[in-house]
């Protein structure tokens, strides 16, 4: 019953269930499969049939493509209390990217026609699934627009920035974004060379805006702003 108890807290820390009652999350516990997986699992690949959706409790996982040349492209870092995997179970399409944990994760999954069953039957979950989705499709414009128009180090600075607004924790003027990402995951991801990410790196360092530490790094907002 704690187990039980806990892992009902742990629901209400998921955006998506953020406005359900305990009776809600019992249904969403008891529809779901929690799951342990080692770093370095790939859950799905780009263009496997989707068969599940999946809500993050602890760990992080990188969503990501391949070319044909075999590069990667790192699309997004989901952390507790984010989910992912729906596109494929709405549109019967297969999936779009691939994901692969970055360290030792613990996920809820559910299985499609539960998932869909659970669309069905409460719409606070479907509108939130559908703000989630519209939110993607903004930040996939936005990153359009920066790949375009927007130069280097520009796009370097605002990648540290929405990494600290959706993963940072924050204490005063200090913000701590804890990030599995690699080197060069964070040089995909913000849509540069990895010279161009060191040089950008190097200069926050040097004046102090940001600090690094074993899979972490600080911001400092008043020296930012300063």
């Amino acid at each position: 019953m704690e187990r039980l108890i806990a892992l009902i807290e742990l629901l209400k820390n998921v955006q998506l269930f953020e406005s359900l009652n305990d009776e809600q999350l019992h249904h969403i516990y008891s529809i779901a499969n929690k799951q342990s997986f080692s770093p370095g699992t790939v859950l799905f690949q780009e263009n496997d049939h989707g068969s599940a959706f999946y809500i993050l409790l602890k760990g992080s996982v990188k969503i990501y493509t391949r070319s044909t040349s075999g590069e990667e492209k790192v699309l997004s870092l989901i952390q507790a209390g984010e989910s992912f995997g729906e596109l494929s179970l709405l549109d019967g399409r297969p999936r779009s990217a691939s994901a692969q944990t970055l360290e030792s994760t613990t996920l809820l999954v559910i299985a499609g026609k539960a998932f869909n069953d659970l669309l069905r039957d409460q719409f606070e979950i479907t509108r939130q699934i559908m703000a989630e989705l519209c939110r993607r499709l903004r930040d996939t414009n936005q990153h359009v627009y920066d790949l375009t128009f927007v130069d280097s180090r520009t796009r370097v600075l605002k990648n540290v920035i929405l990494l600290a607004n959706r993963h940072g924790s924050r204490s005063g003027n200090i913000i701590t974004i804890k990030v599995a990402l690699n080197f060069n995951e964070l040089a995909q991801m913000a849509g540069v060379t990895k010279q161009a990410l060191s040089q950008v790196l190097r200069d926050l360092e040097d004046r102090s805006i940001l600090k690094f530490g074993l899979n972490e790094y600080k911001l400092d907002l008043a020296r930012l702003n300063g």
